[in-house]
């Protein structure tokens, strides 16, 4: 389980007194700091509802100023601020160091940007275009004792002064220029240019199909033009999975749900078992690809796929996009990981045969997790 998930835990009570504090003075028994009352949740539930309609579904929302509505800005706060935040620690976890000075751009009320601080930058700014969400922003840093800067900002406007070693843009990109990919990539790359040699540029977006293709044509153009993709891709080239219409790559991570987002979600009809996300993190112009471990390596890109007697999953390597299976009556000691492993695990096969679209794991064959979903391929210390 994540070890992260008790930094977030500690949110909650600061979450939940920020959003009452917007509220008026309600009569009656004191409630309680950790939870919800059943009248508060389906206030809340009503407006997430509203938000995962107008954000997953009918799209109306998307890059609509959302967070200047109090109803909406609420319900993100106690639903969306925490699944964010946990998405930002666990993408954050594959950074190799930890950042002196980061910047959060579209940061809303701050999750990532939280998620930033709490996993070891010295410094964070949060930057958005929304005054209120910046207000609630500025109110956490004080529930919370934390020192966050906090600056006005919008893609049309210049970015705010200085140079990061860590860039992160949350829910940011799908929202913006109405779907277009070359003016998203355009900004992505003004925004690389502010970051500090060996830092890298984080992006979080949906889960959702047309959210998640969109983000890989932005990393191709960016890959055509010479920036070196650090995480998830061990693949260098125009990326695979947008061969076919209906592939798309993201991420899918287990974390401990808050309490909170429990009874929210319930209230709103929505499922957050597992976080699931698509993200890439970017060096800036000049970097080279980290060289991969040796031998066949791939990281894993799929949920396991069962078969008749068999385990299916995809994987991505150096070598490309490719099916990776193996019968039950082949497990044993050099390869039983194999059923065991999760999406977004980077790991390493010996012996296989070439099948199909993909390669065949055997009785001869070994397999070894290099790194489990959320860890740098080869240790690190964020």
């Amino acid at each position: 389980m994540a070890d992260w998930s008790r930094d977030l835990e500690k949110w909650v009570p600061r979450l939940i007194a920020t959003w009452r504090k917007r509220k008026p003075q309600r009569r009656g028994p004191s409630l309680p700091e950790n939870s919800l009352s059943p009248e508060e949740i389906r206030e809340v539930g009503a407006g997430v509802k509203q938000l995962s309609h107008g954000l997953t579904r009918n799209r109306e929302l998307a890059g609509a100023r959302y967070m200047d509505d109090p109803k909406l800005l609420g319900a993100y706060l106690l639903f969306y601020w925490p699944v964010s935040y946990a998405q930002a620690r666990s993408t954050l976890g594959e950074l190799t160091s930890r950042p002196k000075a980061a910047l959060d751009l579209g940061s809303g009320p701050g999750p990532v940007a939280f998620a930033s601080l709490d996993a070891g930058a010295g410094t964070v700014v949060a930057a958005d275009r929304s005054k209120p969400a910046l207000e609630l922003a500025r109110t956490l840093a004080t529930e919370a004792g934390e020192g966050i800067a906090t600056r006005e900002w919008s893609p049309e406007k210049p970015l705010p002064d200085g140079k990061f070693d860590l860039i992160t843009m949350g829910h940011v990109v799908n929202e913006l220029f109405n779907g277009a990919i070359e003016p998203r990539a355009a900004l992505l790359e003004k925004i690389l240019e502010r970051v500090n040699p060996r830092g890298s540029l984080v992006v979080i977006e949906p889960a959702l199909r047309d959210t998640s293709r969109a983000l890989l044509q932005v990393r191709d153009v960016l890959v055509s033009r010479g920036y070196a993709v650090r995480a998830p891709c061990l693949w260098r080239g125009a990326c695979p999975a947008l061969i076919k219409e209906s592939d798309w790559c993201h991420a899918e991570r287990q974390w401990r749900m808050p309490k909170l987002v429990e009874d929210v979600a319930r209230a709103a009809g929505l499922h957050k078992e597992s976080l699931k996300m698509s993200y890439l993190v970017v060096a800036p112009k000049g970097e080279t690809w980290a060289e991969p471990p040796s031998g066949a390596v791939f990281r894993i890109v799929s949920e396991a796929l069962e078969g008749k007697g068999r385990q299916r999953f995809m994987g991505c390597g150096p070598e490309g996009r490719i099916g990776l299976a193996m019968q039950d009556k082949h497990e044993n000691e050099k390869n039983r990981l194999f059923f065991k492993m999760s999406r977004g695990d980077v790991v390493r096969v010996t012996n296989t045969e070439e099948r199909g679209d993909g390669r065949a794991l055997t009785d001869q064959s070994t397999l070894e997790i290099l790194a489990s979903a959320g860890r740098p391929v080869g240790g690190g210390t964020a």
